[in-house]
C-alpha cells in the first residue's frame, strides 16, 4: 500500500512539474518575454562578443538596424531548423537595415563552429546557401547580460534604436518572426 501512494504522488509531482515547464518555458517558440526600455539597452548595447575573426562585435556596432540575436549551437537540432529561415530573412530584409547575429554556445567555440560555417549548406528556397550573416562565439558570460538563456535557440529581436523588442525560446514561427521584423522595418 505504501508503495502504491509512493508512487502516486511521484507521479503527481512529475505531472506537476511537467505543467509548470509547460506554462512558463512553451515549445513552438511561442513569446515567453517582451522587454522595451533604456535598462535592456544600455546592459546589452556595448557587450563584446568575438566574431571567427577574433574581432569584437557589440550590439552597438549596428545602431540603426533591426537585430537579431540568435544563440544556437551547431549540435541543436532545432537551431538547424532555423538556420535557412535565419538565411532568408538576412536575404530578404538586410538590404532594408536588418541583421541576423548568430551567437553560438558551442563549448568546443570556434573549433567547432567554423568548419561547420565554412563546409555547411542549406535549403533555401530550392538553393543551398552557407550562412550569410555574422557568427559570433558566445560566452555564458555574454549571454548572462543579455538576460540570460534557458535553452536553444534563443532569439532577440532589437529595434533600430537598440531596444529589446522580444525575445523567443525554442523554435521561432517563421511567420510571426517575420511579422515581427517587418514591424520594425
Amino acid at each position: 500500500m505504501k508503495k502504491t501512494v509512493l508512487i502516486g504522488f511521484g507521479i503527481a509531482v512529475l505531472l506537476a512539474a511537467v505543467f509548470w515547464a509547460d506554462k512558463n518555458f512553451p515549445a513552438g517558440g511561442k513569446q515567453t518575454q517582451s522587454v522595451t526600455g533604456s535598462t535592456d539597452t544600455a546592459s546589452v548595447e556595448n557587450v563584446p562578443i568575438k566574431d571567427l575573426q577574433d574581432h569584437d562585435v557589440t550590439l552597438a556596432d549596428y545602431r540603426g538596424k533591426v537585430v537579431l540575436v540568435n544563440f544556437w549551437a551547431t549540435w541543436c537540432a532545432p537551431c538547424q531548423i532555423e538556420i535557412p529561415w535565419m538565411i532568408e530573412f538576412q536575404k530578404k530584409y538586410g538590404p532594408r537595415g536588418f541583421t541576423i547575429l548568430g551567437v553560438s554556445m558551442d563549448d568546443d567555440g570556434k573549433k567547432a563552429v567554423m568548419p561547420f560555417v565554412e563546409k555547411s549548406r542549406f535549403d533555401v528556397d530550392g538553393q543551398k546557401e552557407p550562412i550569410q550573416y555574422p557568427i559570433l562565439l558566445g560566452s555564458d558570460a555574454a549571454t548572462e547580460k543579455f538576460g540570460g538563456i534557458i535553452g536553444l535557440p534563443t532569439s532577440m529581436l532589437f529595434s533600430r534604436d537598440g531596444k529589446k523588442i522580444k525575445t523567443i525560446v525554442g523554435l521561432v514561427d517563421h511567420d510571426d518572426l517575420a511579422k515581427a521584423i517587418e514591424g520594425q522595418l
